[in-house]
């Protein structure tokens, strides 16, 4: 390692074949006069990077999903002996990510709440540098995505409404063009068809995952011409902002309206009644993250990318019932 430092520091008593041989093994890691020594002497770091997208959150507003999956991600990462850095990026440039990670020397990136086309998605791709999205569908011989079972969980939800008797049913779902939220719209809309149930025009309503666009999507159905008796939210904050649009309609949960939410975070349970949602494993989540993420970095490249998604549960509680 000291022969590392001297020729890095440009020391006289290193030959110019050993300077030479350190210069290119530092460019291949993207070294930065804060790189570790270490990493160089190894070819490799063990150091995890984190690229979570804060653009796309309000100001004081939490995401307690994603923070739970990111407590999951941290434990993992202790459990396997590896470090986490949480890394901060311009979105100016295409390169943005990738080279955070080379001035770090991050042996491997996971991704959050970033789309698959991001420019700065596409430069990691291209490098080869271990990726690993959540949410995020990634191609590349060195790149996984890690999900829950979108899809699925969003049909068991409509399932559940319809074996209650329920036929008018309509969903607020998340942000269009994302992954998750896609996925679940996809499986409401699946659920439904299995069902054989119509969507009525205007039954279907989108939110961006936050509590106030629940309630406004909420008040939309309610001003249908034949309002729902039931509704699937695709994620629970939105879920408790449409319980507050139906209180403020005078309206009561589940008497009126059945009301089902998506991931389990701890709202579902402070909220009266209780929510009826989907759950996700947020700690699973961060688990399969890390260890897909470590996969990469122990060169298992793949000739096509991996998709790893764990299945959701359905949590019955108070806010569904038989429709009236």
């Amino acid at each position: 390692m000291s022969t590392v430092s001297r020729a890095l520091n440009d020391r006289p008593e290193v030959s110019p074949t050993t300077r030479e041989r350190v210069m290119q093994v530092a460019s291949e890691l993207g070294y930065r006069p804060n790189a570790s020594a270490r990493a160089l002497v190894r070819r490799r770091s063990d150091t995890l990077g984190l690229i979570w997208a804060t653009e796309y959150v309000e100001a004081g507003v939490r995401q307690p999903f994603l923070l739970d999956v990111i407590a999951g991600l941290k434990v993992a990462v202790d459990h396997s002996g590896s470090h986490l850095a949480i890394l901060t990026t311009s979105n100016a440039g295409g390169n943005s990510f990738l080279r955070a990670a080379r001035e770090h020397t991050i042996g491997g990136v996971v991704l959050m709440g970033i789309a698959s086309g991001h420019p700065g998605v596409r430069a990691l791709l291209e490098e080869e540098l271990p990726t690993v999205g959540f949410d995020t569908p990634l191609q590349g011989r060195r790149a996984r995505y890690v999900t829950s079972d979108n899809r699925a969980g969003a049909a068991s939800a409509v399932k559940h409404l319809v074996e209650l008797g329920h036929t008018r049913i309509g969903t607020v779902a998340g942000p269009e063009g994302m992954h998750s939220s896609d996925e679940r719209l996809t499986g409401f809309v699946e659920g439904m068809r299995d069902a054989g149930l119509p969507i009525a025009d205007g039954a279907v309503q989108h939110g961006d995952f936050f509590l106030g666009s629940g309630t406004e999507a909420m008040r939309r159905l309610l001003d249908l011409p034949e309002r729902p008796t039931a509704v699937f939210v695709a994620g629970d904050e939105m879920a408790v902002g449409a319980l507050h649009a139906i209180a403020d309609a005078g309206l009561a949960v589940p008497r009126d309206i059945s009301v089902v939410g998506f991931d389990d975070i701890e709202a579902a349970t402070l909220v009266r009644p209780q929510l009826t949602t989907v759950r996700q494993d947020p700690l699973a989540l961060g688990t399969a993250l890390v260890d897909e993420l470590l996969s990469l970095m122990a060169d298992a490249a793949d000739a096509d990318s991996r998709v790893r998604a764990l299945s959701t549960r359905l949590v019955v509680r108070g806010s569904t019932a038989p429709s009236a």
